[in-house]
Parts: C-alpha cells; structure tokens; sequence
C-alpha cells in the first residue's frame, strides 16, 4: 500500500518540473499560448473548486487513488479540450461544470465508499465538461498544443493543491480528521450550489 505522506512530495517534484519541462524548448508564441492555457483554470472559482476538490477525494481514497484519480481527470479532461477546440458541440458544458462542484463536494463530504471505477466514471464524465470549456475558449493565434499543455499543467498543480488541502486538514487529528475533509467537501458543495444558482 502506498503511503499518503511518501506519494505528496513526489507528486510535487513532478507538477513543479512540469512548466519548466514545458519551456525547454518553445518560441515565443509558443510560451504565449502556454501561459494562455496555464492561467485559464485558475482564472474562474468553478474551474479552482473542481479541481482542488479531485485532488481532496484522491487523498480521502488513499492508495492509488492518490494517482489515479488526478491522471483520469487530466486524461479525460485532454479529450474534452480537443472536442472544444474542433468545435464538437458538447450540450450543457456549464451546467456540467456546476454540477461537478457540488457533486464531487458531495462525495467528499459523504465520504462515499463506491468502487474506484465508479468514482473514475464520474471524474471522467466531469472532466469532459471542463476540458471543452477550455478548449473552446482557446484565444486566437495560441497555439493548440502549448496552450493544452499549459491547462493540463495548471489542472495537476490545483489536484496537487487538493491534496495537500487534504492532508492539512488531516493532520489535525486522528479522531477529527474524517469530520474535518468532509466538512471541507460540505463547503464546496455549497459553493457550487451557489456557482449553479449563479450567486456565485
């Protein structure tokens, strides 16, 4: 079994090598397009609370969760943004988007126990909805490739940040531990209630 504090700063050396893997070798409108795509999911709350709260269900799973959750995310997440960008039409993105707040909140806060494909069926399907939005609303002259690589670069270091949400929150005690990540996933949930109702 894989240990929750052994995987954090293994998964920390990789997301902080990523931008600069990213760079070795790009142009300027290359680096352009990259940054483009780095700052497009940390640049809305439904985006930011989506992805943290992949990285706080990963950690409340334990085990390969830790990994398998986030990679199936980014995964799927790449397939949604090349459906954004050939300008597939995908119905009700931003309704999808909403939801994936307060359900993936949800499942934290309940601490559901389904079986790990289930939970990556459901990561999966929400992946889609974000990774079109990006996609389609991809600026103009950047190019595709950068600017996917630098979504997905952005999209791991928020699950990393979830991660390490959830382990904060863990080591405030054994017995409490449970109690508190839940309650995190309850806030979230009620985030997205208010991101779906648009008050947020």
């Amino acid at each position: 079994m894989i240990r929750k504090a052994a995987v954090l700063p293994l998964l920390a050396a990789a997301a902080a090598g990523l931008p600069t893997a990213a760079f070795a070798h790009a142009g300027h409108g290359e680096a352009s397009g990259f940054l483009h795509g780095l700052a497009h999911p940390v640049g809305g709350l439904d985006h930011v609370l989506a992805m943290v709260m992949v990285g706080v269900l990963a950690w409340q799973l334990g085990s390969r969760a830790l990994w398998l959750v986030p990679a199936t995310f980014v995964t799927v997440m790449a397939l949604g943004g090349v459906l954004g960008v050939a300008g597939i039409s995908v119905p009700a993105v931003e309704l999808g988007i909403a939801l994936s707040i307060v359900v993936l909140g949800a499942v934290v806060a309940f601490g559901a126990k389904a079986p790990i494909a289930v939970l990556l069926a459901l990561v999966g399907g929400f992946a889609v909805f974000h990774g079109y939005a990006h996609g389609a609303e991809m600026p103009e002259g950047a190019g595709g490739l950068a600017y996917g690589l630098g979504f997905l670069v952005a999209t791991a270091l928020l699950h990393l940040a979830g991660l390490a949400v959830g382990a904060a929150v863990g080591r405030i005690g054994e017995r409490t531990s449970p109690i508190a990540v839940r309650a995190v996933g309850g806030a979230v949930a009620l985030a997205g209630v208010g991101v779906l109702t648009g008050l947020l």
